[in-house]
């Protein structure tokens, strides 16, 4: 084993909906794949035996997941599961007792964030620390202030370098490819930067809403839950400089060279929205103003990318499902003559499809010369058995690479970016369920030939 692998996994919020949807299918292809063969301690307060806890286990995997019976009776030897109150120290005392000769645990807090701090601060008392790891779920504070203080009290339990903090965004390989194929093709960075891009646009459109998380979304809404994390880490993807190395902390150290060159978004360059019939949802507040969706514009003021404008929009009920980012080229000399609007762009699809496209301009078919727009796709769906987000994730985790989680300084910038917007407690305007948002988008916060609507 190596010495820098975790030599267990303790899981707190393990009986929770995360863990039910999400985490016991990714730990089972774990051990399936031969990634995890330690114990994996769950925690909870829920009143069950470890009997119920496997059981729990094999419920989520097969409704969630893909069942192997092999492989499930060799996880289902690895767990655990102590039953407590996280403010309780006897809870963490019966942790330490589990753990007995580890001295690498990972503790994974998939809980609310309300709780990280009371987790952690029982961690370090008890000595459950030892040699190990946190791993961190978003969202990651609340604003900038509560960012700062939640750092300030992993710090105390854990250097920098022990810490993990979970965007499970990152472990999308189309996410994590963008960096990949932008500085293993020469050719694209003969154009990227802003001599010849007009814009980017970055979409991730739900047709769905908040699926009964009424109570939670509403604490939360679309500025914090995708935009402050999922689509800045699109956006440094895009625009980061290729790193000195391939090491974690050389490609972290771009991607937080990005955040650095954005200033905090101006209100006027911001819309949210929130679809009609959003109040009505169960635990959500009469009166309130959580978006459900927000389109706003950035500028990124480094060598690179002055001049070119970023627009970034996401949110609920829109017409279709699709997360992509679309670079506009600029026009080229009117020699021919073509539509007002009609440029060249390149598109990376992240989900549901993977795909990457070149639209560029071709003969009419009349062949008057007057042109017409086409794309170029190549397109990819995910392979059989292909890790999935929080697989790769947790695996990453648990040897110790870096490279997919969110440090401290980065955090910290977003929040940055984002907190103007946050404390303005702007007004929401109202919009049609099945719609692109409200209509002031398109005055205030568009692009010059307007959004490019996904084709899926």
């Amino acid at each position: 084993m190596s010495t820098n692998r975790s030599d267990a996994l303790v899981f707190f919020g393990a009986t929770g909906d995360l863990a039910y949807k999400k985490i016991f299918p990714a730990l089972l292809a774990m051990v399936r794949r031969g990634r995890l063969d330690v114990p994996v301690i769950g925690v909870a307060r829920s009143g069950w035996d470890l009997d119920r806890f496997r059981s729990h286990a094999h419920d989520s995997i097969s409704e969630h997941g893909e069942m192997d019976d092999e492989a499930f009776a060799k996880f289902a030897s690895l767990l655990q599961y102590i039953d407590g109150d996280y403010t309780d120290v006897a809870t963490f005392e019966a942790i330490g007792n589990a753990l007995g000769e580890c001295r690498r645990p990972a503790h994974y807090l998939a809980i609310p964030p309300a709780l990280f701090g009371t987790v952690v601060e029982q961690l370090a008392k008890t000595g459950c620390t030892r040699e190990g790891r946190v791993i961190v779920e978003k969202p990651f504070g609340r604003d900038l202030d509560s960012a700062h203080r939640l750092n300030q009290i992993l710090l105390h339990a854990y250097p920098e370098q022990r810490i993990f903090r979970i965007d499970h965004y990152l472990g999308k390989r189309p996410v994590h490819n963008m960096v990949f194929f932008r500085f293993a093709n020469a050719f694209l960075e003969s154009f990227w930067n802003h001599k010849y891009i007009e814009s980017v646009q970055i979409t991730m459109a739900e047709d769905f809403g908040i699926k009964g998380r009424g109570a939670f979304y509403d604490t939360v809404g679309t500025v914090r839950d995708v935009i402050q994390n999922h689509l800045f880490q699109v956006l440094a993807n895009l625009a980061m400089e290729p790193p000195a190395r391939l090491d974690s902390e050389s490609m972290r150290d771009e991607k937080v060279k990005v955040l650095k060159s954005v200033a905090p978004i101006d209100v006027k360059n911001i819309v949210r929205g929130q679809f009609r019939g959003y109040q009505q949802e169960n635990g959500v507040a009469r009166g309130s103003t959580t978006e459900t969706f927000a389109a706003l514009r950035l500028d990124i003021n480094s060598w690179r990318w002055t001049g070119v404008p970023f627009y970034i929009r996401a949110g609920k009920l829109l017409p279709v499902t699709c997360t992509e980012a679309l670079i506009r080229l600029r026009k080229p000399p009117k020699i021919f003559p073509r539509a007002a609007c009609d440029s060249n762009y390149f598109r990376f699809r992240i989900g549901p499809d993977t795909s990457l496209a070149l639209g560029v301009t071709v003969m009419d078919a009349d062949d008057k010369m007057t042109g017409e727009q086409t794309e170029l796709l190549a397109s990819r769906r995910p392979g059989a058995g292909e890790p999935d987000a929080y697989e790769r994730v947790l695996g990453d985790a648990m040897v110790g690479d870096r490279t997919l989680f969110a440090r401290e300084d980065y955090v910290e910038e977003a929040w940055r970016i984002v907190d103007p917007v946050i404390q303005a407690g702007m007004q929401v305007q109202s919009y049609e369920p099945g719609t692109w948002g409200p209509a002031e988008v398109d005055r205030i916060v568009a692009p010059a030939c307007g959004w490019m609507t996904p084709r899926v």
